[in-house]
């Protein structure tokens, strides 16, 4: 399992520049990839396209770009672009989003989010594949050519966690991301269906990217309380309600994988053993000591790339 950093869901993120720096941190670390949500702070696929030009080797993912607020004509030119200015590195994750954020705060109607993606992911699929679309859909009707040099293309994931979502994934992408999912549902449910779908697609097996609050410490009561506060939002979104139900769990903070060294090694391995290929980390503090609460779980997860 590759181990990645993941930023965005945790607490206020820093600037474009304190990102920068963070994706730069994260492969001197050694981390095989850095992971940004797209929610009302920086733009994810700009801050790719800059910290691009300031590293080497390290894979670059949005986590996820919601779908409803652009085009996919522009989705595809802009990811295009940060692949570019990465040198090839860029890992396009997008998603539906949530009724809430669509509606209340967009203004758009969030109507038939399956079929939406979809047809999204159909124009955005071959305009980077081919450069060019001629589409006609329920929802989009798109005829347009791009041109932007040679740009390979790169892996497309989306946040899937129904079951025709999954069946999408596997059929058209790279992959799926996922977000407060234990490894009882990656293992009995998320994993089992897009590996078929993908199969019955003749496509290769498929990255299944896992989201998930760490915090090593001796003190796991506490790391739980915290997490309780910091990720309650999540237990009342239905996307993210229904993992947690399939996991037999009741809140988000009995997802989250907490403990010492031995323990969150352990979690993370069976995590692994579920079926995910890639670990994305979002580490969250425990304590008043808040720096050296993440130091020490940056620590433990450097130590575990490619071991894992």
């Amino acid at each position: 399992m590759r181990v990645g950093v993941f930023i965005g869901t945790v607490g206020a993120a820093p600037d474009l520049e304190g990102q920068v720096r963070q994706v730069v941190e994260a492969e001197e670390d050694g981390f095989d990839s850095f992971w940004s949500a797209q929610i009302l702070g920086v733009d994810a696929l700009t801050l790719i396209a800059v910290a691009g030009q300031r590293t080497e080797r390290i894979e670059m993912g949005t986590a996820v770009v919601p779908i409803f607020v652009r085009h996919p004509l522009v989705m595809a030119q802009t990811a295009l672009s940060a692949q570019a200015a990465s040198r090839g590195r860029l890992a396009l994750g997008m998603g539906v989003a949530h009724k809430p954020t669509v509606e209340d705060r967009l203004g758009l109607r969030f109507e038939r989010p399956a079929q939406h993606m979809l047809e999204y992911l159909t124009v955005v699929r071959s305009l980077v594949d081919k450069r060019s679309v001629d589409y006609k859909g329920e929802v989009f009707r798109v005829n347009a050519a791009i041109d932007l040099g040679d740009v390979k293309p790169f892996p497309i994931l989306i946040a899937a966690l129904a079951p025709r979502m999954l069946r999408i994934a596997g059929e058209l992408t790279e992959g799926t991301i996922t977000w407060m999912t234990g490894p009882k549902t990656l293992e009995s449910y998320v994993v089992p269906r897009i590996e078929a779908a993908a199969r019955e697609a003749g496509r290769p097996r498929p990255r299944v990217c896992v989201g998930v609050p760490i915090a090593v410490t001796d003190d796991a009561r506490a790391a739980r309380e915290t997490a309780a506060v910091v990720f309650q939002r999540y237990g009342q979104l239905p996307s993210y309600r229904r993992m947690l139900d399939v996991e037999g769990v009741e809140a988000p903070e009995d997802v989250v994988v907490v403990g010492n060294e031995e323990e969150v090694e352990k979690r993370l391995r069976r995590i692994a053993d579920a079926g995910a290929t890639d670990l994305l980390a979002a580490m969250f503090p425990v304590g008043q000591d808040e720096k050296a609460s993440v130091a020490r779980t940056r620590a433990l997860l450097k130590s575990l790339v490619g071991k894992i």
